[in-house]
């Protein structure tokens, strides 16, 4: 279906106002939860504290089977407000779009790939910046020389294309499954009553799948960031 994106120009710079809204909203949801997960805390935690604190767990096991706790428990929180921003982000554009004329507004962020490459360029240089905090410019850069000097430029490769795999994996899954709803919405709205009846089910049925894929992207997102991590901040790699 095509629509176009509500673009403005200011001071010589475009921006993407759908963009901004989904961006500011999705922060402003995992806010929200964050403080009404912890605004009572309790030594037996219920609802939303026991689900928070579940999250944690998760991705305490995420960090612990890439790095030892000791250097990367210092990532907790990255991967906490990670896993529940992308989470957020990919759901966002689930139940139903918002367009007014031909131009979109309500969608998951994460559908476009000026966020997910947007956020796969922070983690990349997050990583580089941790690794030089710990190990120290020097010991770092010894890490592109090895086993091997030679392999430098390979490891210089390596470091876009993960920054691109990153960032493009999450964009291509969620704005596959939106183009998907937003076709079968159209057969539902313009193909009569057996078109919405032959949609209804085959839409609902994506509908679960796309939240099955949008928590997996969430976790992979997150995996990946630790995994990246742990190779760059790691005394053993």
């Amino acid at each position: 279906m095509e629509h176009k994106a509500p673009i403005v120009e200011w001071l010589g710079l475009t921006f993407n106002l759908s963009n901004i809204l989904m961006t500011t909203i999705t922060s402003l949801i995992v806010f929200i939860i964050a403080i009404a997960a912890t605004r009572s805390l309790q030594l037996r935690p219920r609802g939303m504290q026991n689900f928070l604190e579940w999250v944690f767990d998760f991705v305490r096991g995420i960090i612990n089977s890439t790095m030892d706790w000791q250097t990367g428990g210092r990532f907790l929180t990255l991967g906490v407000t990670l896993i529940m921003y992308i989470f957020v982000a990919n759901m966002l554009g689930l139940p139903f779009s918002v367009r007014f004329g031909d131009t979109l507004w309500w969608k998951s962020p994460t559908a476009d790939p000026t966020i997910t490459l947007t956020l796969a360029v922070m983690i990349v240089g997050l990583t580089h910046y941790y690794g030089v905090k710990l190990k120290g410019v020097q010991e770092y850069g010894r890490d592109y020389l090895r086993p091997m000097a030679f392999l430098f430029p390979l490891k210089i490769i390596e470091e876009f294309s993960n920054t691109l795999t990153l960032g493009l994996r999450l964009y291509g899954n969620i704005f596959a499954g939106e183009i998907l709803l937003g076709l079968l919405a159209g057969l539902a709205t313009n193909g009569g009553v057996f078109g919405a009846l032959g949609a209804a089910i085959p839409m609902m049925v994506w509908q679960a799948f796309s939240i099955f894929v949008g928590c997996i992207q969430a976790f992979i997102f997150t995996m990946l960031t630790m995994v990246y991590m742990a190779h760059k901040v790691s005394q053993d790699h």
